[in-house]
């Protein structure tokens, strides 16, 4: 075996064993959490604090993967939830509360703010290392497919052990970011990275030149903002919506049975993906972004809306999934045309800058539904997080008027061509008969 294909091969592993350990719990958390004590609205303020976690985190631990190298911050990130995994499980039996939780929520933040970035890193350099020439897209693409395997397993997986114990899952989760951690540690090596730790008093100034760069390539950009404000506006609904349809489904079921979860949260996980392979298909069909974006957030409004509305355990389920396929199109699409409206320099810090005004509108719409949920009933929070997120409907239609060469989706051939006038990124004309909307 090759160098080469052995840091394939851990890559595969190590991301596989990640997202499994992660996975485990999406099915019954919220089950576990209502079961450990916490009311409703208290379940949605810790996982709010975990979102916040991850967006205060987010710039601080990238620091770390850059200066002191990916296999650390890979490390740091599964001893850290190993950590965050226990603490939660400790916590009920030792009599804690919401703020155990809610200290427990910002361990668990912090540790995946440690891995983001850091594993894709590692393997580019890694790979480079061994020689490697090859693009580096079909490794990543087959690492995503691990990835993906690894989600249905665990999510279901995950249902059945909580259908026994909602303990179960946790303990797991920890034997499965112990063996991440082993294989860690034999497999990654920073063979081409040269650390350069910074001191912490340049940390500050770091996130200070971070910051001016997103305020002036990101919210002072026209099409940048509106991207971004149109991607905050459906995480005001996303992460409510996915924390409350577990007591809500269960509770249009007449059930129970934890397990149940476990099966839906696979199909969520199933319904993205089918959302983010549509999206390849799609545009041999549609020749601007936009129209993508602004069809994908009608039919997430529109979904969340009625899954609020209907009376049915197998409408509302059918209709969430149809949201999550929607969310699956729209999100990759926006993030293909932030892409081409930053400069390549500033593209990473733009991005983040994006992620932390999504992870404000994630945080608002958890107090703020779940207030509203609490008060009233989760149907209601369903209604109201539908409409919050047809107000990414306008800020889309803006960003359609403003046109430009992000918003066209090039060398699509389809029977259904009506574009005219468009031109290449050199400049050269495109026949009306080449593009599609």
């Amino acid at each position: 075996m090759t160098s080469t294909d052995r840091v394939i091969r851990a890559y595969y592993a190590i991301s596989g064993i990640y997202t499994l350990a992660a996975s485990v719990i999406w099915g019954i958390n919220t089950l576990f959490l209502l079961a450990a004590g916490l009311s409703l609205m208290q379940v949605f303020l810790a996982n709010a604090v975990f979102t916040g976690a991850m967006a205060l985190f987010e710039v601080p631990t990238g620091v770390v993967a850059d200066t002191s190298g990916r296999r650390l911050s890979f490390l740091l990130s599964v001893a850290t939830l190993f950590a965050g995994t226990v603490a939660y499980v400790a916590i009920p039996t030792f009599g804690g509360g919401l703020l155990a939780f809610c200290f427990a929520s910002v361990v668990l933040g912090l540790g995946y703010t440690f891995y983001s970035g850091a594993t894709e890193a590692w393997l580019v350099d890694a790979l480079r290392a061994s020689g490697h020439t090859e693009p580096v897209d079909h490794v990543l693409a087959r690492g995503q497919l691990v990835s993906s395997a690894a989600m249905l397993v665990g999510s279901v997986s995950g249902g059945f052990l909580g259908s026994v114990n909602l303990a179960y899952p946790y303990v797991v989760r920890c034997g499965l970011l112990a063996t991440a951690f082993l294989v860690g540690m034999v497999a990654m090596h920073d063979d081409s990275f040269s650390s350069h730790p910074m001191a912490a008093r340049d940390v500050p100034r770091q996130m200070v030149r971070t910051g001016e760069e997103s305020v002036r390539f990101g919210w002072k950009t026209p099409a940048a903002r509106l991207a971004i404000l149109a991607g905050a506006m459906q995480a005001i609904y996303f992460d409510w919506g996915y924390h409350a349809w577990q007591p809500y489904f269960l509770g249009l079921l007449g059930s129970d049975a934890s397990w149940i979860t476990g099966a839906i949260a696979a199909a969520v996980a199933a319904s993205m993906m089918t959302g983010n392979w549509m999206v390849d298909r799609l545009t041999n069909y549609c020749g601007r972004r936009t129209t993508l974006m602004i069809a994908a957030a009608i039919c997430f409004s529109v979904t969340a809306v009625g899954v609020g509305l209907a009376h049915s355990f197998w409408l509302a389920v059918a209709l969430y999934l149809v949201g999550m396929m929607s969310y699956g199109v729209f999100q990759p699409v926006r993030q293909g045309y932030l892409h081409l409206v930053v400069p390549p320099a500033q593209r990473a810090t733009v991005l983040s800058f994006a992620s932390l005004v999504s992870s404000g509108g994630s945080m608002a719409g958890q107090v703020g539904i779940g207030w509203l949920a609490a008060r009233g009933s989760l149907a209601g929070g369903y209604v109201v997080g539908g409409v919050a997120t047809a107000l990414a409907i306008p800020l889309l239609f803006s960003l359609r008027g403003l046109g430009g060469l992000a918003d066209q989706i090039l060398g699509k051939v389809g029977r259904y061509s009506r574009c005219a006038g468009l031109t290449t990124p050199e400049g050269a004309a495109i026949a009306p008969e080449s593009v599609v909307v």
